[in-house]
């Protein structure tokens, strides 16, 4: 899905013009990204967390050489669903230990 799909989406489901559909997505990325860039974290219930993590620098291997080289510090973005996302991604329907389809109890 690209920002396109999303605007789409928005203006065929909120009924606001397209270019005010983009504006809104526009408006809502942009306010993600100010939060994350302040090192801020970003809970969307029944969605997930956006948690932006220090990692130290550390010392890494080139797999080709075997050479040490150093990692340099860096901020990196995670994203923890929520269990309701979980469970909508997981569905009703799994797969018993010999493969056969069995409903599981929600």
């Amino acid at each position: 899905m690209t920002k396109a799909d999303i605007i789409e989406g928005v203006y065929e489901k909120v009924g606001f013009s397209k270019k005010e559909s983009a504006e809104i997505v526009e408006l809502v990325f942009d306010t993600v990204k100010e939060t994350l860039e302040r090192g801020e974290k970003i809970k969307v219930s029944g969605f997930g967390n956006f948690i932006v993590r220090e990692k130290n620098s550390r010392v890494g291997r080139n797999p080709q050489t075997g050479e040490e080289i150093e990692i340099s510090a860096r901020r990196v973005l995670t994203f923890r669903p929520s269990q309701v996302l979980k469970n909508a991604l997981n569905g009703t329907i799994g797969e018993s230990e010999d493969g056969a389809e069995v409903e599981r109890a929600q």
